[in-house]
């Protein structure tokens, strides 16, 4: 088992900043949030943020500029580049998508994230699936070019959000060139199936475990109570680590675990030490084997 930080979770860091705390923490690699920079300059001096004004970011419109100085970063920190994680869609443009897959050659990278549309009850599921196929086709033939995968993630909202829906689409594909990123807290909000069947269900596409966490509160929305979902501490909300690792070994998963931490009840570094040394505790026992002595 592998360990990465996706770096949208550090907002405050820059990229060498990150590199070098999680390098010290024990990560084996790092999933880069790949986005285009803001370019208003009150964004730009706002406090750092996961989705505005995060600094721990690569600029998708200089990507392939950066490509050299990126990867001999991570290799001076001795950091495997284990995913480019855009926010771009399957059915945009193949241009981007094609620069990130040339980019992450450079790097040394061997996959970029590519998501699927969020459901629209204008365009309906049927229409969205179709554009979603027909996405896919063209960055199928780009990851066959390069030899970069391309993974979609489960995610709330999107048409994906659960591992039946996710294989549902994926199914079209070559698990070589197109997978799923299994995410345990965006399944919290949505689309969450015993662990087990999930991952039998996904089989050959499953290509990425992200960890983080969430729960259900009761709050106040449009003026009235209700239980809405929230992002937690991996300790503090529903997911069940210890039963999402034992199904992960029962279906013969061993690759990387992404962490991609959303709650703000610890400080930056705390939060990046405590969550690695707590899941590779759970890990270690599950797995029957003691990877390190923690602090």
């Amino acid at each position: 088992m592998k360990y990465s930080l996706f770096t949208v979770s550090v907002p405050e860091l820059t990229l060498e900043e990150a590199l070098e705390k999680i390098k010290k923490l024990g990560y084996d690699g790092v999933d880069f949030r790949v986005a285009q920079l803001p370019k208003d300059d009150v964004i730009s001096e706002e406090k750092p943020s996961y989705w505005r004004n995060n600094r721990c970011t690569v600029d998708l419109d200089a990507i392939e500029e950066k490509a050299v100085e990126i990867r001999r970063l991570a290799d001076q920190y001795g950091m495997e580049i284990n995913c480019l994680a855009t926010y771009l869609c399957c059915s945009d443009s193949s241009e981007k998508i094609e620069s990130c897959m040339r980019a992450a050659q450079v790097m040394g990278c061997g996959k970029i994230r590519v998501n699927t549309p969020g459901y629209d009850k204008g365009k309906g599921y049927r229409e969205l699936f179709a554009e979603s196929v027909r996405g896919l086709e063209r960055v199928e033939k780009l990851s066959g070019k390069y030899r970069i995968k391309a993974d979609f993630e489960m995610h709330m909202g999107n048409i994906t959000a659960s591992a039946s829906a996710a294989r549902n689409l994926a199914s079209w594909f070559d698990p070589a060139y197109i997978g799923v990123i299994y995410d345990t807290g965006n399944v919290i909000y949505e689309g969450f199936e015993e662990y087990q069947m999930a991952f039998e269900i996904l089989g050959p596409y499953l290509d990425l475990v992200h960890v983080k966490n969430a729960k259900w509160s009761r709050a106040k929305e449009d003026g009235k109570e209700k239980y809405l979902p929230g992002w937690a501490a991996l300790k503090d909300g529903f997911a069940d680590f210890e039963r999402c690792f034992q199904a992960l070994k029962a279906c013969g998963y061993d690759g990387y675990i992404t962490f991609e931490d959303f709650s703000d009840n610890e400080g930056p570094d705390q939060k990046l030490r405590n969550n690695i040394h707590y899941i590779k505790k759970i890990v270690d026992d599950v797995y029957g084997r003691r990877e390190e002595e923690y602090e």
